[in-house]
């Protein structure tokens, strides 16, 4: 009986350039390979992405934001089962954002909805994905897919859950020798426990919807597992992450009341932008109802008019008809 660890450890950093912009650097620091000797990576790739966020109005529940991504080879062996693909190349992707927030004030008080779409660029094409002096399989065209993901965030006092499904569709397959060649489908509830304003931990679940359908070509020392095995992605993952917030330091030294006032004062802007929509929208429904009185007006004396020339005619009429001799 053989057994494969899939064991990954990252380590990310996150800075805001501005209140829109925000730079994340994420080394692997380590990643079973279950390939060669020793079996592993370290490190492993290096991903750097930009991000453009909280796009659109103020007062509208929804935010949009873009990511850019690369994926930098770092790592000593690429093409590595039960992970995602990549060839040992420079990657590039982009991934679209959309989030839906209930309360548009404080938006992480209330449930919120987020949905994403990405394109990745793999750039293999001609790359062997063996050392074999054999392999004759190459990627003839540049293998690119769609990366997508849909979930719900519900807040608590100390805990936050969230139920997400996320997956990916290969518009150009990598070539029959590489591993994870396949779509995925998982659905992924989780917890995140909010241990103090600046710490965080997660924990959640990669639970598999997609049958176990094996589209790898096992040649050039690319070895077949064993029957018990899924052979595409893991039946399941465990994803456990620390969140430590370092700036501000204020965070860790201030108040709650403190922080409920900054908070209130970052969002004077919104709350000012909505009183001056709202006092247009009661002006402007104060001058509509104006106009609907002035309309009833002119119309009663209009009727009044009309009924007084139809009188006025009434009386006339018999004065013009003549008794005949």
């Amino acid at each position: 009986m053989a057994t494969y660890w899939d064991v990954q450890g990252a380590f990310a950093i996150n800075y805001g350039l501005t209140d829109r912009l925000e730079l994340q650097l994420l080394p692997v620091l380590y990643q079973d390979t279950n390939r060669g000797t020793p079996g592993y990576n370290i490190p492993d790739d290096f991903f750097l992405k930009l991000k453009i966020g909280s796009l659109g109005d103020p007062e509208s529940p929804f935010r949009f934001g873009i990511i850019a991504s690369t994926r930098i080879p770092t790592g000593k062996t690429h093409n590595i089962i039960y992970e995602p693909y990549s060839a040992g190349t420079i990657e590039a992707g982009f991934t679209g954002l959309m989030s839906y927030f209930k309360d548009v004030g404080y938006p992480e008080d209330n449930y919120s909805f987020h949905a994403n779409l990405g394109y990745i660029f793999h750039n293999d094409a001609g790359n062997k994905l063996t050392d074999s002096p054999n392999d004759t399989v190459s990627a003839k065209s540049i293998s690119t897919e769609l990366t997508y993901g849909f979930g719900l965030r519900y807040p608590f006092d100390k805990w936050d859950i969230t139920f997400e499904f996320n997956g990916n569709a290969f518009l150009q397959k990598p070539p029959v020798t590489a591993f994870s060649r396949e779509n995925y489908f998982y659905f992924t509830p989780g917890v995140r426990y909010k241990v103090l304003r600046w710490l965080n931990i997660d924990f959640a679940a990669d639970l598999r919807m997609t049958p176990d359908k094996d589209e790898t070509k096992y040649e050039f020392g690319i070895g077949r597992l064993p029957m018990q095995l899924p052979s595409t992605w893991p039946d399941w993952r465990i994803n456990l992450a620390v969140q430590v917030f370092i700036l501000p330091v204020s965070l860790r030294q201030e108040s709650e009341r403190d922080i409920l006032m900054k908070k209130a004062a970052s969002r004077r802007e919104l709350f000012e932008q909505i009183v001056r929509q709202q006092k247009e929208t009661e002006a402007a429904e104060k001058e509509l109802e104006r106009i609907k009185k002035e309309r009833r007006k002119a119309e009663k004396e209009l009727q009044n008019l009309r009924e007084l020339l139809e009188g006025k005619k009434k009386k006339t009429e018999p004065q013009k008809q003549k008794p005949k001799p």
